[in-house]
């Protein structure tokens, strides 16, 4: 697969590189110092920083895939609840066709239901004719009316059926939108640690930016491993041409993507249908061990598998990161892997 040496971490779950307040030399030396493991106390307010802002883009990132998740169950729902809506109404409207033929059958009935049937069998010029006519309108009536009935019952189990679906989508639109709702608390967070962030000295804040962005936008050699099939390989070649489109909440493409959404465009390129979130994802084809991860290859990370990558060779990973970051490559051990699942 080649190597899978690890590169200082990258993403949402980095460790803090940034420096003390001190002057360029320190800020070296804290980066150097955290790549070990070793932070100066001096730096340690900036850790913090850094850790918050870390957990908020994961704290994001999770919602977008509770909202993506979501959004994807309402819009089902809806397409039933337009189906269901449109089977009531073509039944209805049999209903009362069949409702209108047999008034016209009543009427014509009691228009010639004057007499006794067995005094119009008696006045009848053809007997035999008459109760001929008589046995196909009983056989009528009986078909018709258990015909209504059967429908009359469809009805009413359709109209149920509607009832308790527009009801769940009620709850799955409440549902959406409070995740809307914590998403965008989320991004209050990030736009409050942005603006703490932006309050370093310049020199500290292009540090932790370097840092921030330490993701690659060129091709990294596959190092002689192939994709696993043809349709992985042409899913990569879809995700590299995504390359440097931004980061957006809920997104599947083609203008911007969030991580699940850039795996599921790639894959449509390819002709392949993913579904729409991470942890969906995780089991949309055969895991496979690490060791033995090949291009186009899906890579879930955390142990809630609430983000995914693809393998793209030679150790490295093609992703939409996070909010600010556009889709790059980054080390395949930016953060814990959860699984490897091969499409």
């Amino acid at each position: 697969m080649g190597s899978h040496r690890r590169r200082p971490p990258s993403g949402f779950d980095r460790g803090v590189n940034a420096a003390g307040i001190t002057g360029i030399a320190v800020t070296v030396m804290s980066v150097a110092a955290a790549a070990l493991g070793a932070v100066p106390a001096a730096a340690a307010p900036k850790d913090d920083t850094r850790a918050e802002v870390d957990r908020l883009y994961t704290q994001a990132e999770k919602a977008t895939e509770a909202f993506n998740k979501a959004d994807e169950r309402a819009g089902t729902l809806r397409k039933e609840v337009s189906t269901t809506q449109d089977r009531i109404a073509r039944q209805q409207e049999r209903i009362n066709t069949m409702r209108d033929a047999l008034g016209s059958l009543a009427g014509a009935q009691y228009r010639a239901g004057g007499l006794d049937p067995s005094l119009a069998l008696l006045f009848s010029d053809n007997p035999a004719e008459y109760l001929d006519k008589a046995a196909a309108l009983d056989r009528i009536n009986a078909h018709q009316a258990g015909e209504l009935k059967d429908l009359q019952v469809a009805m009413r189990d359709l109209a149920q059926v509607r009832e308790e679906a527009t009801a769940e989508l009620a709850e799955l639109e409440k549902s959406t939108k409070a995740v809307a709702r914590h998403k965008r608390t989320v991004e209050q967070k990030l736009a409050k640690a942005r603006i703490l962030l932006n309050s370093l000295p310049s020199a500290e804040r292009a540090a932790y930016d370097r840092a921030s962005r330490s993701g690659r936008s060129d091709l990294p050699e596959l190092g002689g491993v192939t994709p696993a099939s043809g349709r992985a390989a042409a899913a990569l070649a879809a995700a590299r041409s995504a390359l440097g489109r931004p980061y957006v909440w809920g997104a599947n493409g083609p203008g911007g993507f969030d991580c699940s959404g850039l795996m599921q465009w790639s894959y449509r390129q390819a002709g392949v249908g993913l579904p729409r979130t991470s942890q969906e994802q995780r089991y949309a084809g055969r895991q496979v061990p690490l060791s033995q991860a090949q291009p186009g290859d899906l890579v879930t990370y955390r142990s809630d598998a609430s983000h995914v990558a693809m393998y793209a060779g030679n150790g490295q990973v093609i992703h939409a990161p996070y909010p600010g970051a556009p889709v790059r490559y980054d080390p395949v051990g930016m953060m814990p892997i959860s699984s490897v699942t091969r499409v």
